[in-house]
């Protein structure tokens, strides 16, 4: 197997966000959760301005997960719609400043007019080269994987790089993205709640207690900065002991 190259600390990277924490931020002030989902929209807005100047080329980010599904159904159509109007508010920006929007997850069980607001957008920002916005919406990286594995052609031989564009195309995605360098979780939760599975083999986690609608830019260059001061080995010695 060939080594696997390490990144230089100026490189682009894949960060993947988990924005967890909008209902308790909500409840914490006594308003009510779909005030919290509001808020962390409004974050998102200022992460995906602030990505391209920290490095970042991907950004994934975790809006709506299959699990989701089970919550309380007027809580599910306040997220949905948040969802739509934010692809509808937000798709010229991204197309007048160079990011690529991409949604990942299944679309069978979205709402006809959310599954139209993805497509204009996709569609509108296909030439974006600043950033890779992709949002998870109805994602699940186990049905991902079972998905694509279930898709795998009869006797062909199964390389990596041949899963990779399986799985991507079990994700409704339109080509594998780089893997996670960076895989962070607001909200205090310390799990991956069956997020980018496949994609966060080899990256590094960062943990903060910090709720979603709380998140700043300065949030995420911390984070960005201490991940470029680790030391990545995938498996090898470090740097010292090899030498």
């Amino acid at each position: 197997m060939t080594p696997r190259t390490l990144p230089s600390p100026e490189s682009k990277i894949h960060v993947a966000i988990i924005m967890d924490g909008n209902g308790r931020w909500a409840i914490e002030r006594g308003l009510p959760r779909s005030a919290g989902h509001r808020a962390g929209v409004e974050v998102v807005r200022r992460v995906v301005e602030a990505a391209p100047g920290l490095g970042i080329a991907t950004l994934t980010l975790y809006a709506f997960s299959a699990a989701n599904w089970s919550r309380p159904a007027g809580e599910v159509r306040e997220l949905l719609a948040l969802l739509e109007a934010y692809l509808k508010s937000q798709t010229a920006e991204c197309a007048a400043r160079g990011v690529r929007l991409t949604v990942i997850g299944r679309r069978d069980r979205l709402p006809g007019a959310l599954c139209a607001a993805i497509s204009a957008a996709e569609g509108a920002t296909v030439c974006g080269r600043g950033l890779h916005l992709r949002l998870a919406l109805d994602y699940s990286a186990r049905e991902a994987i079972l998905r694509a594995a279930r898709n795998v052609p009869a006797g062909r031989s199964l390389s990596s790089a041949v899963f990779e564009r399986l799985l991507a195309e079990a994700e409704s995605g339109p080509a594998p993205a780089p893997p996670v360098d960076l895989l962070i979780r607001a909200g205090g939760e310390q799990r991956l709640s069956d997020f980018l599975l496949w994609e966060i083999a080899f990256a590094e986690l960062a943990f903060t207690a910090t709720l979603w609608p709380d998140f700043t830019d300065a949030d995420l260059e911390a984070a960005v900065r201490e991940f470029r001061g680790r030391e990545r080995r995938f498996g090898g010695l470090p740097r010292r002991a090899a030498s």
